[in-house]
């Protein structure tokens, strides 16, 4: 168990060459806000007001390194001098206020690209309209509405390797502290390592370790030209909720073969895969995945989904089921969680603004702290793959 006179969600982290200040993780949010793939003043909006949020870590939202694999025209990509230039902006306006550290999270959507954004119903966008082909290991759609994907060649993997590594360059140019790939919620990498998406007859399909093949093969190929003092991890669904899919001990496999090409952490969700299954959501719902791939593996682990209260964060990290708790919806409602956390849990040294230290009076009266985030399961998923409803799978 962790010892310290501060709460353990309020203790330091460290990976690699970096200390994070504390356990809290803004975790990527997609904004469907970009234009050609580039941040715009709403990206310095929002992620200007989570880095003052006290957090340890300030995700990016899920970042494409080709346009054709962005979820949607919204999102946001790192393809271009453009690109790089809006997130250079961003971060470094972050920079200039906040003392918190920062990361991107690298991906691609395969067979959910080209689609529109939640408040839309994140329909596929007929081609008429501007949408694209998608692509996957396989041409297998994700059922209704969603078209047959094109199947990707030998050549397209070469390709999209190429893609990533440069991707990463240019991450690592910007000078984001920390780099993550996003293998989870039904994404591209998630279709390759999932039975149910991956019926490839090459050395990328079939058995569970051809499977996993193309994301080790990218992650050893990023590892190498992401500088070695900076931590770089993956997020992974540890089970697809459905008969036939991924499940907690084909994941832990997967965790140990990217352990042993420099993975730092794995960031544990789950689902997103198929459409319309049920999902058994509740408070912590996801947190024993962490806890058992923290275990098997000796890897630090994030824990995510429906964390939203101090003394559940709290909990969390102290029964040492996971090294850092990310949120992301409870965020968006009170941007301030981390301050009303310090200040529940009795820690000493949240990260305030000198321009906010008015908000620091003794009690901070105006608040009561017992804010709920309303509608937490029935708003529609911000970025892909969180759950949709208490009934319903991720999409």
């Amino acid at each position: 168990m962790i010892q310290a006179s501060q709460p353990s969600l309020f203790t330091p982290f460290t990976l690699r060459g970096l200390t994070l200040s504390n356990r809290i993780v803004v975790a990527p949010m997609s904004q469907f806000s970009a234009v050609d793939g580039c941040m715009t003043n709403w990206h310095l909006m929002h992620l200007g007001h989570m880095a003052i949020s006290g957090a340890g870590l300030v995700m990016t939202e899920a970042v494409y390194p080709e346009a054709v694999g962005r979820n949607g025209p919204g999102c946001v990509g790192l393809y271009s001098d453009a690109c790089e230039a809006s997130l250079t902006r961003v971060l470094e306006f972050c920079r200039e206020n906040s003392p918190a550290s920062f990361g991107i999270q690298l991906g691609h959507a395969g067979r959910k690209a080209s689609i529109l954004p939640p408040w839309q119903d994140r329909a596929p966008i007929p081609p008429e309209e501007g949408g694209w082909e998608s692509v996957a290991p396989s041409s297998i759609s994700m059922g209704s509405p969603y078209p047959p994907p094109r199947a990707l060649s030998v050549e397209d993997l070469h390709c999209l390797q190429d893609r990533f590594v440069e991707a990463t360059r240019r991450a690592a140019r910007i000078g984001y502290d920390l780099l993550e790939i996003h293998a989870a919620h039904g994404y591209l990498f998630h279709q390759f390592l999932s039975p149910l998406s991956n019926h490839r007859d090459d050395d990328h399909g079939g058995s569970s370790v051809n499977r996993r093949r193309f994301l080790l093969e990218v992650f050893a190929a990023m590892r190498d030209v992401w500088p070695g003092d900076r931590p770089m991890g993956v997020r992974l669904s540890a089970v697809d909720w459905a008969e036939g899919g991924l499940e907690i001990d084909d994941t832990v496999e997967v965790v140990r073969d990217l352990k042993d090409r420099g993975c730092d952490f794995i960031v544990t969700s789950s689902g997103g895969l198929v459409v319309d299954k049920p999902i058994p959501v509740a408070p912590g719902y996801q947190v024993p995945f962490a806890e058992t791939i923290r275990r098997e593996t000796d890897i630090p682990t994030v824990a995510v989904g429906m964390i939203t209260e101090a003394s559940q964060a709290e909990a969390i990290v102290t029964e040492e089921r996971a090294d850092l708790v990310a949120l992301a919806r409870g965020m968006l409602y009170e941007p301030r969680w981390a301050w009303h956390a310090a200040h529940e849990l009795g820690a000493a040294n949240i990260s305030y603004p000198s321009q906010y230290n008015p908000a620091r009076s003794e009690g901070r009266a105006a608040y009561t702290g017992n804010w709920t985030p309303k509608d937490l399961n029935t708003d529609r998923a911000w970025g892909g793959g969180r759950v949709d409803t208490p009934s319903k799978s991720s999409r």
